[in-house]
């Protein structure tokens, strides 16, 4: 399955593991690795400076011939640890970086001269443009099938717009979750996939037994957009708790976002409060479930090794 994706990694299979939130790992990012596909983390998964440190050299270390791994980095100002986590990054050293949220320039910038990729999340042809001008090695296509921030573009229109107009390696995000799905991307235009939800129900992920047995118990219909968490659309499993406190911004908040001066403090006070409760849901037992995921937990039947996992969506 050589594509540009193969080769600008240089990995067996044009997969990448998408960075999930408190989901991803080092553990994950190994078995990745060991089976011919990237793995990615985001950078906010870890607590402090030196946990990132750890993290980039163990996976250096581990990381075989042809294997490739990244760190994923909310650049916009709601993630105030971006700059430090951008240096540490940089000095360390990884294979790519997938940026999200924000303007990539800096980020380009600085991981270019030490010889990092930078993938940049886009969700139509205007910001791909944008950030290929901006000398992004690729992007990351994030289609309305995508888990957390999502899209508004099928994955068949969007694929398609993006790899008729731009010059860089397209890579689908969202709507995989087995290996008929990743040749379906492919023929769309795609040059590789980024694949998360299925991931949550490792046995290597990082959260609740019950996160993980959620996204076997549901499908892709249980799936719902909120603004309760980041202040962006973001999708959710539909829990009993997710229909209680309901998916729209409180009165308050959409007052306060309409003000030029106060919109970026709400939104980071919101972006902090989203993502504590989704933390405790994820590693916690509590009633207040709000679990991240995407439509493609349709394919999770069981909770299974990583490996096994990759081997559903190559073979």
């Amino acid at each position: 399955m050589a594509t540009k994706l193969t080769q600008l990694l240089n990995i067996k299979h044009p997969i990448i593991q998408a960075p999930m939130f408190l989901v991803s790992n080092v553990a994950m990012v190994k078995e990745a690795m060991n089976c011919g596909i990237a793995g990615c983390i985001p950078a906010l998964n870890f607590r402090t400076l030196d946990e990132l440190k750890i993290a980039l050299r163990e996976l250096k270390a581990a990381k075989p011939d042809g294997g490739s791994f990244g760190f994923n980095l909310i650049v916009n100002k709601s993630n105030l640890k971006y700059k430090e986590q951008l240096r540490v990054i940089c000095e360390e050293g990884c294979d790519f970086i997938i940026t999200s949220l924000g303007s990539p320039e800096e980020t380009i910038k600085q991981a270019h001269k030490v010889g990092i990729k930078v993938f940049c999340d886009v969700v139509d042809l205007k910001y791909a443009k944008k950030v290929e001008r901006l000398g992004a090695d690729a992007v990351i296509a994030v289609n309305n099938k995508a888990g957390g921030h999502r899209g508004n573009k099928s994955p068949k229109a969007l694929n398609k717009e993006l790899s008729t107009n731009c010059s860089i390696p397209v890579i689908s995000a969202g709507g995989v979750g087995c290996k008929a799905d990743v040749d379906t991307m492919l023929k769309y235009g795609a040059d590789g996939v980024s694949v998360g939800s299925p991931f949550i129900a490792s046995v290597e992920a990082g959260v609740t037994n019950e996160y993980k047995q959620a996204c076997v118990d549901y499908g892709a219909d249980d799936i719902v957009m909120t603004e309760r968490i980041s202040g962006t659309p973001c999708t959710v499993i539909n829990t009993p708790y997710v229909q209680k406190i309901g998916t729209k911004q409180t009165w308050l908040e959409s007052v306060l976002n309409k003000n030029k001066r106060l919109k970026k403090w709400v939104k980071m006070i919101r972006f902090s409060i989203g993502m504590n409760a989704t933390k405790n849901a994820a590693t916690k037992a509590t009633y207040k479930t709000v679990w991240v995921a995407g439509p493609s937990i349709e394919h999770t039947h069981k909770i299974l090794p990583t490996k096994d996992i990759i081997r559903h969506l190559i073979s």
